[in-house]
């Protein structure tokens, strides 16, 4: 079927600066592929310097336009892009399949997903108080503002390339914020559909700026550099969001980091294993693992780990992988080869040092998997500390299975990382609940509920799984300044 949202012939004016469509400033470009057949998409603008540059003036000087235009103003712009994208729904997740490989399902869930954080911070923009403090003077009075930060610059991932744009963009616009989207390399045609439909929605020129890029660390430093761009977020690798912390100390701005994550997934020995297996297979295995809140050490209790494992591989041996416009597909593409060779490898080293793989574990071959990065669902059942994988962010569609005896012992095990984004836990028992949930050092607990997020609810982690939150009037907060007004009477 069509995707009508991008024109292939003229998709190199990918470059979306002060309301208008362009090229590169050197004319540069970059082929975009389809990573379940290896096909050419479209040909992008590569931008580079000069692009994040005029991007950067451009929202400058859109700022106090748009910081001074009323809160029901910005969110008549927003409820509109939210229209748009439902009403643009079926077409986007065709192309977020088509550029990121995900299933067409998947693809629809994160439409809407991305949809409510629009509707969400449309609500929040009216709901930006101040407050006044008592002095101790009687001739005194003290207010408090909240003001927009000022010009931001966001950095998104491919694995989730259009919720990921509006869990930014929508509560910097909320907070009267302008913004310089740099979007993965490996998905800009999905961040060009959603910036159509903000200029559909009548955002004016300005307030959001795109620059898509092959080589995203020259357009990063022109925007970590840039006295005028006064607050970073981005999402993706905790070693990269170490390097934009460090940059972004020069100029001190404010940072917000969604990075990586190495989620604990512990079912007690009082949970339905069948049930857990289930929890665990859906969120394990949700965008072929490519996910920062997918688990990847699940810690099963000794007495129910048989029952445990003979349902999720019943599971497993049920999810089909292949292109995900095709009916019946539950698992889709890997995003590059880079991300094949790792899966290759962890499941080498675990099954050198003594893992036994219980499904899956090869790369998939032949016809309808030759021209893409399939890997099946994979099972790795005694898995040890000693592992790669038991310290590595997976980040694909591999289960490792630990047994532990004991909640002492497995909360220890569970901590055990340098990660802390997100955990799981299953149990019947609400005191168990409650102790292993205070106790989990992680940014987010799902208690019997592998999907413990929302555009209402604060996502994200401790540790080194990144700074602040996203969502929720947290995410709102990111973006504002609090100014204190004296006055003398």
């Amino acid at each position: 079927m069509p995707v009508p949202l991008f024109d292939a012939g003229a998709t190199g004016d990918s470059i979306y600066v002060n309301g208008k469509w362009r090229a590169a400033a050197a004319g540069a470009t970059f082929v975009v592929t389809n990573p379940a057949t290896g096909e050419p998409l479209a040909t992008v603008a590569d931008g580079g310097r000069d692009d994040a540059r005029e991007a950067i003036d451009a929202a400058a000087a859109a700022f106090p336009q748009w910081s001074g235009r009323t809160a029901y103003e910005r969110a008549e712009c927003l409820h509109k892009a939210h229209q748009l994208m439902l009403e643009r729904a079926d077409e986007l997740a065709q192309l977020m399949t088509l550029e990121q490989g995900k299933p067409l399902r998947a693809a629809r869930n994160e439409v809407r997903y991305a949809a409510d954080f629009l509707s969400w911070y449309a609500e929040e923009a009216k709901r930006i108080y101040g407050s006044t403090i008592p002095s101790a003077r009687s001739d005194q009075r003290f207010l408090v503002l909240r003001q927009p930060v000022g010009v931001v610059a966001a950095v998104t991932p491919w694995n989730y390339p259009v919720s990921m744009i509006t869990r930014k963009v929508a509560p910097a616009l909320a907070a009267g914020c302008t913004i310089v989207v740099k979007p993965a390399e490996q998905t800009p045609l999905c961040a060009m559909a959603v910036f159509r439909i903000l200029e559909d929605a009548g955002v004016p020129a300005g307030v959001v700026n795109l620059v898509t890029s092959a080589d995203p660390a020259t357009v990063g430093e022109e925007l970590l550099n840039s006295a005028e761009v006064r607050k970073i977020t981005f999402t993706g690798s905790t070693e990269v969001g170490k390097l934009i912390a460090r940059s972004a100390a020069s100029t001190v701005k404010r940072v917000s980091l969604e990075l990586g994550g190495h989620a604990p997934f512990i079912v007690f020995g009082d949970a339905d294993p069948v049930h857990a297996a289930k929890g665990a297979a859906l969120v394990k295995f949700l965008n072929t693992g490519q996910a920062c809140i997918s688990p990847n050490r699940i810690f099963v209790h000794r007495s129910i780990a048989n029952e445990f494992l003979a349902a999720l591989v019943d599971r497993v041996g049920r999810l089909r992988a292949g292109n995900g416009l095709d009916d019946g597909v539950g698992i889709g593409p890997l995003i590059d080869e880079s991300a094949m060779a790792k899966m290759r490898r962890q499941v080498a080293d675990a099954v050198g040092r003594g893992a036994t793989v219980l499904a899956g574990g090869e790369r998939l071959t032949g016809e309808g998997y030759d021209g893409g990065y399939f890997f099946p669902a994979t099972v790795l059942s005694e898995v040890t500390p000693q592992m790669e994988i038991y310290r590595e962010e997976t980040f694909g569609p591999i289960a490792a299975v630990l047994v532990f005896d004991d909640e002492d012992e497995v909360v220890a095990m569970a901590n055990d990382t340098v990660y802390g984004l997100a955990s799981y836990l299953y149990t019947r028992s609400m005191a168990v609940a409650m102790r292993v949930s205070e106790a989990l050092r992680f940014g987010i607990v799902g208690v019997n509920d592998i999907n413990p997020t929302s555009a209402a609810a604060p996502f994200g982690g401790v540790k080194e799984s990144g700074l602040g939150r996203e969502g929720a009037a947290e995410g709102l907060a990111e973006y504002l300044d609090t100014k204190l007004v004296g006055i003398s009477i």
